[in-house]
C-alpha cells in the first residue's frame, strides 16, 4: 500500500481553508476524537473534501444517497447535511466496531434519523439494495480493490443524471505506474473502466493536503 506523504505548506493551507471556508463544527470534531480513541485508522476525508460532497450533493438535489465506506461517520454527516426533509443516506461499513463508532458520532451530530448504518461486506449490502428506489448521489471510499465492483453496482442502483464519487484516485501518482501495488493497479483499473463506460460521463481533480497527493473522480449517470 502506498504511503502518503504531507509535503511543507499542503496541511497548513488545508488547516486555513477548513478553519475559514469549512467550519464543520463540534460534532466533526467530535469525530475526528472517537477515531484517535477508538484507535481506528485516519483515512477519512479532509474536512475540504467533506463538506465538498455535502455541496455536490446539494447542488444535485440528492434525496437519496448511497455511502460505500463508513468508517466513523466524518463524511457520512457531510452527506447527511445534504439531505432535505424525507431525505435518506445508506452507508456500507465492513467492520462492526466500527458501524458502532460511525452509529454514536451520526446520532450525536443530530442526523441518525436519516442514516441506515448496513454493517458487511458492502457487496453483498449492495446487492440486497438492488430493485428498490434509485439513488440520486453515490460516494465510494472503501477498499480500493473492489472499486469497479463497486462502481458496476452504482450503475445498477442509480438514475440517468445521479452523480457518483470515488475517492482516492490518485494515490500518490501510483497509478501511472502501479507496480507490485495492487490498490493503484485497481484504481487505475476502475479508472479506464470509469472512463470507458457510455453509461458514465467522468473527470477527476487531483488534491493536496493533509492526506498527501490524492484526487477524486467524479461522475454523472448518462
Amino acid at each position: 500500500m502506498v504511503e502518503h506523504q504531507r509535503r511543507p505548506g499542503w496541511a497548513e493551507v488545508e488547516e486555513y481553508l477548513s478553519t475559514t471556508l469549512v467550519r464543520g463544527g463540534d460534532a466533526m470534531d467530535a469525530v475526528i476524537s472517537s477515531i484517535d480513541a477508538a484507535g481506528m485508522p485516519r483515512i477519512e476525508v479532509a474536512p475540504t473534501a467533506g463538506k465538498l460532497l455535502m455541496l455536490l450533493a446539494r447542488i444535485q438535489g440528492a434525496r437519496r444517497v448511497l455511502e460505500i465506506g463508513t468508517l466513523a461517520g466524518f463524511s457520512t454527516i457531510w452527506l447527511a447535511r445534504a439531505l432535505p426533509h424525507g431525505g435518506h443516506l445508506t452507508t456500507c461499513e465492513f467492520l462492526p466496531e466500527h458501524a458502532a463508532v460511525s452509529r454514536k458520532n451520526i446520532d450525536a451530530a443530530g442526523v441518525g434519523a436519516l442514516v441506515d448504518i448496513r454493517v458487511g461486506p458492502a457487496l453483498d449490502t449492495l446487492r440486497t439494495l438492488e430493485g428498490g428506489e434509485p439513488y440520486d448521489f453515490v460516494f465510494i471510499d472503501a477498499d480500493k480493490g473492489n472499486d469497479t465492483n463497486y462502481l458496476r453496482c452504482a450503475l445498477t442502483l442509480t438514475r440517468p443524471g445521479s452523480v457518483i464519487v470515488m475517492d482516492n484516485v490518485v494515490w500518490e501518482g501510483a497509478i501511472l505506474d502501479p507496480g507490485d501495488d495492487p490498490d493503484a493497479a485497481a484504481i487505475r483499473s476502475a479508472l479506464d473502466f470509469m472512463g470507458a463506460s457510455d453509461a458514465l460521463d467522468a473527470t477527476a481533480i487531483q488534491t493536496a493536503g493533509s492526506k498527501g497527493w490524492d484526487g477524486f473522480a467524479i461522475a454523472v449517470v448518462r
